[in-house]
């Protein structure tokens, strides 16, 4: 499973203009040289970065780059996310031969991108912008995630540096728990909140999620509070455990069916009635969704051809895109319970 690290700060920009490559490729070389990444997988990573994002100024004039860190079998990477609602691709296999160019450039851009990242996958449509995602491990020839696949988007609040939202996933021997929390307000002290409640899953990755928001309570009471939502998954029985105080909300997506999860009114930290345990159905291959406030509640998938079968942080990406509300912090945690052995 590819999970985050807390050891790398993730990086979330705002693409306006060609400065941004440079402050984009600075980011990303000190998160490879902070995971211990050698000179040269360093240098790859700065290379995939600069031109993903000078792709965005290129051809969109403006987007959102981020980037988290991973770990997968003991080897850690980066993840990179470019995104942008520009003109998308016409053809992607065009695209991305060398050569290829709608912007006067040489074109070789896609291209060594592709060659250079670890893993690489483009979601476009023409009119519908382009979402490119690429991971760079610290060496070369890491195989595939088989298990549950992962993604997560985090964009702070325009004007901010620290994201008031925070999530954690933590496995356990039969599943999987994750833990998404939206501190009170936005800026460094949101982000101590909701950090507060990360802690409490780590500490408890086993636990019900009753008993997680419980810990997290006490945590937080030296905080501002969160709005915090607690899964926890049994792999085996396809069944999801649920808890949740405040306005985060999630969803079980399975083909067109749709499920969404039951949350309580409060603040975490302060005055919170006994919280109450819920259980849903989350059979393999299945996705959940889960966000912060800083989201629409009214986003939809099915107009966008194809990107269920992308990978999660593809989706999270899209529905940031397109479903921000434009003044809060936004976090969006996509994951996709493993396929059996027939589906893969």
């Amino acid at each position: 499973m590819e999970t985050l690290l807390s050891a790398a700060e993730p990086i979330a920009i705002r693409v306006e203009d060609s400065s941004h490559a440079a402050a984009a490729r600075m980011a990303v070389q000190g998160m490879a040289h902070g995971l211990g990444f050698n000179d040269a997988r360093a240098n790859d990573a700065a290379i995939v970065v600069t031109e993903a994002v000078s792709n965005i100024v290129k051809h969109a004039s403006r987007g959102i780059f981020v980037a988290r860190s991973l770990a997968r079998a003991g080897t850690l990477g980066i993840e990179m996310l470019a995104i942008d609602s520009g003109p998308g691709m016409a053809s992607l296999p065009a695209s991305s031969r060398d050569g290829h160019s709608t912007a006067g450039t040489p074109g070789t851009g896609l291209g060594a991108m592709g060659r250079i990242a670890s893993e690489m996958e483009v979601f476009t449509r023409p009119g519908d912008g382009t979402i490119v995602r690429m991971v760079v491990w610290e060496r070369r020839g890491v195989s595939p995630a088989e298990d549950y696949q992962v993604g997560a988007v985090a964009v702070p609040k325009a004007g901010e540096t620290a994201c008031g939202d925070g999530w954690g996933i933590e496995t356990h021997p039969r599943g999987l728990s994750l833990l998404l929390a939206d501190g009170l307000g936005h800026g460094p002290d949101a982000s101590i909140a909701a950090q507060a409640a990360v802690d409490a899953l780590r500490r408890y990755p086993d636990e019900p999620p009753t008993r997680v928001l419980d810990v997290a309570h006490g945590k937080l009471r030296a905080t501002r509070g969160a709005a915090v939502a607690v899964m926890r998954h049994d792999l085996v029985a396809g069944t999801l455990a649920y808890a949740g105080i405040g306005n985060i909300a999630a969803v079980v997506l399975d083909g067109p069916d749709r499920k969404a999860m039951v949350s309580h009114n409060g603040i975490l930290g302060h005055g919170v009635p006994r919280t109450h345990e819920f259980a849903y159905a989350w059979p393999r291959g299945a996705l959940v969704v889960a966000h912060t406030d800083g989201l629409q509640s009214q986003w939809s998938l099915a107009e966008h051809s194809g990107i269920f079968g992308h990978h999660p942080s593809i989706i999270a990406a899209l529905l940031v895109r397109d479903y921000s509300r434009g003044r809060d912090d936004v976090t969006v945690l996509a994951v996709r319970a493993p396929r059996s052995r027939e589906e893969r």
